[in-house]
């Protein structure tokens, strides 16, 4: 026993607990205090990063932001995102080559038969676009038609990687073209005074989790207005019979608004 209880009381703060009460620099004594900081930032991390994700995934995904459709004879983007391709085809023609000896028609996307020459411009959306989807024109719905996919919901991975570091052309290697579930919706409108039937097919991604639609058949709807959407990456397609004078607006690797972005007049 001590003959000085102070140095005992010394003895005892100092010595046997020198990690809470002293700080000292001895030989592992930082680490050891490091340690519970280091802890508490990786919590905090995890906290942040989780509830970042739950805002992006459950309230920042579904905004809505107001668009003014263009007025004039023109037909808008039904999609948020970046523009893959832009072609003009017939029938039965290859409209893009995904890889060597794989190759996408009109047919092939709209999964309908098609009989005209028809304009097809393609939007990837990515994760952080606006998922709402609106009328390209003004019309009927008169056609929804839902595809399975034909095995599996193939990764959107290689068009989002082309896109990413904008290397041409952007559907290389982009499987989910021909095999992934969809929805194509017929509308029935006018363009410069002329009938016109145009497709737009909603292309879901593999970590979809559903593709909707808000006007049944039989509906009206107005140019840019929502007429359904498609939850988490995707892509939508705009299938038009080519008219007279009519012209495509926009280019692959071009950034497109849905309701507002000029692609065809």
């Amino acid at each position: 026993m001590d003959k000085d209880p102070e140095e005992g009381r010394k003895r005892f703060r100092g010595d046997k607990f020198p990690l809470f009460l002293r700080s000292g620099s001895g030989e592992g004594s930082g680490t050891k205090r490091m340690a519970p900081t280091a802890l508490i930032f990786i919590l905090i991390l995890i906290s942040v990063v989780g509830t970042g994700f739950l805002y992006w995934r459950h309230i920042w995904f579904f905004r809505n932001p107001s668009r003014i459709a263009p007025l004039g004879a023109n037909i808008v983007s039904p999609a948020d995102g970046t523009v893959v391709y832009v072609k003009t085809v017939e029938p039965k023609e290859n409209v893009i080559v995904i890889k060597q000896g794989i190759a996408a028609q009109i047919e092939d996307i709209v999964r309908q038969d098609v009989d005209s020459r028809k304009i097809l411009i393609g939007v990837f959306m990515s994760p952080f676009n606006v998922h709402y989807n609106r009328a390209p024109l003004a019309g009927t719905i008169k056609k929804i038609t839902h595809y399975p996919p034909k095995t599996a919901n193939v990764h959107m991975g290689p068009m989002h990687f082309r896109i990413l570091f904008n290397q041409m052309p952007l559907y290389r290697n982009s499987l989910h073209i021909l095999e992934n579930e969809r929805t194509v919706t017929r509308i029935k409108g006018k363009f410069r005074e002329g009938d016109i039937s145009c497709y737009v097919v909603q292309i879901a991604g593999k970590s979809v989790h559903g593709i909707d639609t808000y006007i049944p058949e039989g509906g009206s709807v107005g140019k840019g207005e929502i007429f359904g959407m498609i939850r988490i990456g995707s892509q939508v397609d705009l299938i038009v019979p080519e008219m007279p004078e009519m012209r495509a607006k926009v280019k692959p690797g071009d950034k497109v608004k849905a309701g507002e972005t000029i692609l065809i007049d």
